[in-house]
């Protein structure tokens, strides 16, 4: 069996949600890896960060996010509103907001819950079959690395490994 790993950079808007779509990107590292049938895995490290499969809806916002993209930013909205002051939710405490600042992060960028929670209902990975050299996503899949922090513009990691023969 063969594992192969790859890094995908990417750059985060920050003051919204950043979709990525990374679906050619993926594509290419399962090139380089050789993989005919196996399994990728694609992971963010990231705790305010989702990896999700689904299809492109094309059309867009005047913000750029595809329609179904906007939609899910809307729900979200709706069950796990943005954070803009402190104290709308018990996180962060005192002790984590000392422990970011040894860290390098100001008080303003802890105020990322919304981030933390909405991460949870996506969660950070996707596992996807490769079949024949091909990553099985069906007519429409897509793979799109989401940042739902929205405190500042960061520079984001994705993981990618593919394990198979």
């Amino acid at each position: 069996m063969k594992i192969y790993r790859e890094t995908i950079q990417l750059q985060s808007t920050g003051m919204r949600p950043s979709f990525h779509l990374i679906t050619e990107q993926v594509q290419e590292i399962l090139k380089k890896s050789q993989v005919q049938n196996g399994i990728c895995v694609v992971y963010s490290h990231h705790t305010t960060c989702s990896v999700m499969t689904q299809e492109c809806s094309f059309d867009t916002t005047y913000t750029g996010l595809e329609y179904l993209q906007q939609d899910l930013v809307d729900i979200f909205e709706n069950i796990i509103p943005t954070c803009r002051k402190e104290g709308q939710y018990m996180h962060p405490g005192p002790q984590l907001t000392e422990f970011s600042a040894q860290h390098g992060e100001d008080k303003p960028q802890t105020l990322n819950t919304d981030g933390h929670l909405r991460s949870v209902f996506l969660g950070r990975s996707e596992t996807i079959i490769v079949m024949d050299g091909h990553l099985d996503l069906g007519s429409f899949g897509h793979i799109y690395f989401v940042d739902f922090d929205q405190t500042c513009a960061r520079t984001r990691e994705v993981q990618v490994q593919i394990m198979g023969e």
